[in-house]
């Protein structure tokens, strides 16, 4: 049992990191330049714990994702392992992606990092959907992970 859940561990890992520019380009939340995250610095999540706003002078194209970074280090930070930081189902809401694989923008200042791995959420109108995330964390992060897979073997398309 060990060594299957250990598998599908790298598998998935293997998968997400085999992630082609078509693929990021079309599925990935994306703005204006293909600007990843509304121009926040991925980095910033893990290293200052806050989502803080990235500048364009410190931007790094990975896979023909565009990132923003508030300063040369964190971008070099970034350059030298972007799978540690890049968000989750590709930017998407981690909740509703969990809940229905639906792709829906995010607050990126309403975030998680857990396991090492950083989670966005939509928050606007009186809904945040981190709180509800964090009510049903186990279930809805392994129905986000069925769903982006989905959308990754293209069994889930754009309605």
């Amino acid at each position: 049992m060990k060594k299957l859940m250990l598998s599908l561990m790298v598998a998935f890992v293997l998968g997400t990191q085999a992630q082609d520019e078509p693929f990021r380009l079309e599925n990935y939340n994306l703005g204006e330049n293909n600007l990843a995250m509304d121009g926040y610095d991925p980095v910033a999540y893990f290293s200052e714990g806050r989502a803080i706003k990235g500048k364009k002078i410190f931007s790094y194209v990975h896979k023909g994702v565009l990132y923003y970074f508030a300063s040369a280090p964190h971008r070099d930070q970034f350059a030298s392992n972007p799978y540690r930081y890049e968000p989750e189902y590709g930017g998407w809401c981690a909740y509703q992606m969990g809940r229905n694989g639906e792709k829906v923008s995010i607050n990126p200042k309403t975030f998680e990092i857990r396991d090492g791995r950083l989670y966005l959420f939509y928050n606007q109108f009186f809904v945040n959907t981190k709180t509800r995330w964090l009510k049903n964390r186990k279930e809805l992060h392994s129905g986000a992970d069925t769903h982006w897979q989905e959308w990754e073997s293209g069994k889930r398309k754009e309605e």
